[in-house]
């Protein structure tokens, strides 16, 4: 079964309430159990609390020259598991939202207010809480405050349910219902989408070929959830796997499971176009090139091209209907825009809240 019809059929599962479908047979389930509880025993993740990187980017850019009157800060909420909330790094300036929030604050040319409510060993079900959080204003330790939803939100989930065994349909639903109270707040919302959880080191065939499948399964059939609810992703998968699997010692960080800083700058990179583009922020004459096989497509074909090649954006597809085949998306392959270097400008992380 192509990549494109199990991705609609789970997508198809999720709005319809079902329980989830069975990807891969018994007799491969039960090995990858067996070679999962090997795994963890080389991998063994991390305890380490991750840095807080919650607060004000890009102050300078609320001065001279660019300051604008009355305009306030651009509000950045970041959401899902361990990878979203930077663990594996031991500095505020290297977690994925820090990253973005630098980038992000010197396209715009404006200071960006990071808020993270992520959860480490989160599961997309984990996902309902967190919206809740951010959305009544207690994200960044103010219980009761009343605050506007956040300009645009990242989500990072998808590896803790593959592993753990979530119905990716189940997945998909927790996922999609998440992106579609946000979007009704008035948030643009992007989606980094499973990553390939066959790049991890310590993991060996066959469940590296397994992981690396229900991997891309679920990432596919999170970006039909997705853009059907009108929020964007992009694919991190193939992406991060050649260039994980390539130099270990460098994308990986001292757990051997969470991304290094340079991991994570990869994944930031690959994420900043697609954020700025939802803001308007993007050049204009960067449209979609036939050339480098942008277009529209179905969504489940968008979903699954996706999948394959990591930094790929899909997006529902403006003034067109639903055919035959479904939903219609437009896939882009976005220029990577390399990410401030050094210490963000003007960053003001605020101090941890207290227990």
């Amino acid at each position: 079964m192509s990549r494109a019809r199990v991705a609609r059929r789970i997508a198809q599962a999720a709005a319809y309430g079902g329980g989830g479908i069975g990807l891969v047979g018994g007799a491969a389930v039960g090995l990858l159990l067996t070679e999962v509880a090997l795994a963890r025993r080389t991998v063994g993740g991390s305890d380490a609390v991750p840095p807080r990187a919650d607060g004000r980017y890009g102050s300078a850019f609320a001065q001279l020259p660019y300051q604008r009157p009355g305009e306030p800060p651009l509000v950045l909420g970041f959401l899902g598991d361990s990878t979203a909330a930077g663990q594996g790094v031991h500095r505020a300036r290297e977690t994925p939202g820090a990253l973005l929030a630098s980038g992000l604050a010197a396209v715009a040319e404006r200071p960006v207010r990071l808020i993270n409510v992520a959860n480490p060993g989160a599961q997309s079900d984990d996902l309902t809480r967190q919206v809740t959080q951010l959305l009544d204003g207690d994200g960044d330790g103010t219980p009761g405050e009343e605050v506007p939803a956040p300009d645009v939100c990242v989500i990072m989930i998808g590896a803790n349910d593959v592993t753990r065994r979530m119905p990716p349909a189940k997945s998909v639903r927790f996922l999609s219902d998440a992106v579609r109270r946000l979007r009704e707040a008035g948030s643009e919302v992007i989606v980094g989408t499973c990553p390939d959880l066959g790049s991890v080191e310590p993991v060996y065939q066959p469940l590296r070929w397994v992981a690396r499948r229900l991997s891309r399964q679920l990432a596919a059939a999170q970006t039909i959830g997705v853009v059907g609810v009108g929020g964007r992703t992009v694919s991190l998968g193939d992406l991060l796997g050649p260039e994980f699997e390539s130099r270990p010692r460098e994308m990986f960080g001292p757990d051997n499971y969470h991304p290094s800083a340079e991991g994570y700058a990869t994944a930031a990179m690959a994420m900043l176009p697609t954020l700025c583009a939802a803001l308007g922020l993007w050049p204009e004459e960067d449209r979609p090139d036939a050339r480098r096989g942008e277009g529209v497509l179905p969504v489940a074909q968008a979903a699954a091209e996706a999948a394959g090649e990591g930094g790929t954006e899909v997006a529902a597809a403006a003034g067109t209907l639903s055919g035959p085949r479904g939903r219609w998306a437009l896939l882009m392959r976005r220029r990577r825009r390399r990410l401030p270097g050094g210490e963000p400008v003007g960053v003001e992380t605020a101090a941890p809240a207290e227990p």
